[in-house]
């Protein structure tokens, strides 16, 4: 199951992607559920196993009348949002955490590459998170070398701390693409990545999220990223140095994670900071995001 948020009549609705429809969620439940619907995504999520089998309930049902337009929408006329418009709290990030995306930044640096022994952790505020075909915003009084970096993203389903990570899948709601969007001479400015991955609209999110039963296992999975068509990265989520359950297990290490948050989980290589010449994103440039088994999260740049 796909779970999207979309924007209707200006405000955030929840939905069910079916092929190349959307099924709104509240008119559904309305018609099929009992009591009220959740509000958001993140209620959804909050709601736990109980939500999730009603859900899917009103979507079986729902699929008997997929020519209702009062609950099935086409996709491609629709806006997505991220899929958590607006997280809790900041997301969670995993840096290095490709081989050779790091043999690559070492590289661009003239440095040896050295690779971490633990999950490297960094955050993206809540500001920077945009949704599917939102425009990236690129200032060039602040940065002149802007990059990207696709990413798998995990959605925490429940409250945890100190997972074993023969536990993390109980813990997962779904998977999602994150692009890591960065300006590197931000980076090098400021000793540290926050700053220069922070920058509003520098976290686009989505389009969707996939539940973890239709996700199936998360190593595997072909993950490429295309600017203007033309494929920059091209790898495989099993090349992590650190798998999905390693990176849950370590980052709830005597820190609660909770339902709605997210954790990026690294980009493999192919970014602009180690192409040579280095090309940096510019104005108008379109950035496909994707990840077999989830779909394409598409953005543009756009100058300001």
């Amino acid at each position: 199951m796909k779970l999207a948020t979309f924007n209707r009549g200006g405000a955030w609705s929840v939905g069910i992607v079916e092929r190349d429809k959307m099924l709104d969620l509240g008119a559904g439940w309305r018609r099929f559920g009992k009591g009220e619907p959740p509000a958001d995504m993140l209620g959804l999520i909050v709601g736990g196993p109980a939500v999730l089998d009603a859900i899917r309930k009103v979507c079986e049902a729902a699929l008997g009348f997929n020519d209702d337009v009062s609950l099935w929408m086409p996709l491609l006329q629709l806006r997505l949002d991220a899929p958590i418009p607006r997280p809790r709290k900041n997301v969670f990030c995993v840096g290095r955490n490709y081989k050779a995306h790091i043999e690559e930044g070492a590289r661009a640096r003239g440095a040896t590459p050295v690779f971490p022994v633990v999950p490297e952790f960094f955050s993206k505020p809540p500001t920077a998170v945009i949704g599917h075909e939102y425009d990236i915003r690129l200032d060039p009084k602040l940065t002149q070398k802007l990059d990207y970096e696709v990413e798998l993203g995990i959605v925490i389903g429940r409250t945890a701390r100190d997972i074993a990570t023969t536990d993390v899948n109980d813990a997962v709601f779904g998977y999602t693409i994150v692009n890591d969007v960065s300006a590197r001479d931000l980076q090098t400015r400021h000793g540290q990545w926050f700053k220069g991955k922070g920058l509003d609209t520098t976290c686009p999110i989505g389009p969707w999220i996939v539940m973890k039963d239709e996700f199936g296992d998360p190593s595997g999975h072909r993950i490429t990223l295309r600017v203007n068509g033309v494929t920059r990265q091209d790898s495989n989520t099993a090349d992590m140095l650190f798998d999905c359950a390693a990176i849950v297990a370590s980052l709830s290490e005597g820190l609660t994670i909770e339902p709605g948050d997210i954790i990026a989980t690294g980009t493999p290589s192919g970014v602009a900071l180690g192409m040579l010449p280095q090309q940096w994103l510019k104005d108008g440039d379109v950035i496909e995001a994707e990840i077999a088994g989830i779909g394409v999260l598409r953005n543009r740049v756009r100058a300001c």
